[in-house]
């Protein structure tokens, strides 16, 4: 190419300002002071309060970015408790309960007697990964955790085990929380803001499976619903596993007598115990073919 190109790039890109900014050979008071950084390389400026707005575009740009050049088209989403136990662990948890109080060796049991759910959960993802659909060039269905561990860790492990890539979505938290060994490297991200994360799990999402958990499984699952009931989101399967567990903790029927939902939104969900169950609802929904 020469100069006179009309398809030329005429300027350079930021990796080369960049590069011409460290390999520059002053070092006088001015270029050392944190002032001359180049923006978008100083951190401590793009972590000021001021920069938020920035930051939520970054946190919204950059999974965007990898997904598109993943080629993944669409997702099926898996939420569900980071302290269920695989079938292996559950009499561990149990042993370990013992010598703890009656209330720590309940909660032990319940636990562990949800393990099953793990199992499922595995299951359903694997099943997922050994259909590899593919439409329009895209990957379709790929699996995607909170890429912590428990239901999350079964749901890479079972695409893993398929031989699939699936996707972690993890969070910074004040206490340790690093993905599970089964979520495929380059598709491991990392958030700052909750905001952000439960964004990208819908964005894509054409099933989500939701498990039992806890307060952060709560809060996915009822949001997912209020989209759907606003329509702010098309509906979607949405696969609740452990109706024992459900109507134990949240009286459905209740709310929908008490008038402040409609008797029609609990057929926003559907129950399920199997990952077997759960596919033919997503088959069905989607008018896939059986095999």
């Amino acid at each position: 190419m020469t100069e006179k190109d009309l398809t030329d790039r005429k300027f350079y890109r930021a990796g080369e300002e960049s590069r011409f900014a460290d390999e520059s050979p002053e070092r006088t008071p001015q270029t050392m002071h944190p002032a001359y950084k180049l923006a978008f390389r100083d951190t401590e400026f793009l972590l000021r309060d001021e920069l938020r707005p920035v930051r939520f575009q970054l946190e919204l740009l950059k999974p965007e970015m990898l997904l598109d050049e993943a080629r993944v088209g669409s997702t099926m989403v898996m939420y569900g408790s980071a302290r269920i136990p695989s079938p292996e662990q559950a009499q561990a948890k149990i042993d370990a309960a013992k010598d703890g109080s009656e209330y720590e060796q309940k909660v032990a049991a319940n636990l562990a007697a949800k393990a099953k759910y793990y199992h499922e959960a595995y299951k359903l993802a694997r099943l997922v990964s050994e259909k590899a659909i593919i439409e329009n060039g895209k990957r379709q269905f790929v699996v995607t955790t909170g890429g912590g561990p428990s239901i999350m860790e079964a749901g890479n492990r079972g695409a893993s085990d398929a031989g699939g890539e699936s996707i972690g979505l993890n969070i910074v938290l004040p206490h340790e929380q690093a993905p599970n060994g089964y979520v495929t490297p380059y598709l491991s991200l990392n958030f700052h803001y909750f905001a952000l994360r439960k964004m990208h799990f819908l964005l894509r999402a054409r099933a989500v499976a939701v498990f039992p958990g806890g307060f952060g499984t709560f809060d996915e699952f009822f949001e997912l619903l209020t989209l759907i009931q606003t329509g702010k989101m098309k509906p979607i399967p949405i696969l609740l596993f452990g109706k024992d567990f459900w109507t134990r903790v949240v009286d459905f029927e209740a709310i929908a007598e008490e008038g402040t939902i409609a008797k029609s939104d609990l057929d926003l969900f559907q129950w399920c115990e199997t990952a077997e169950e759960a596919w033919c609802h997503i088959a069905d929904f989607y008018e896939l073919p059986d095999n």
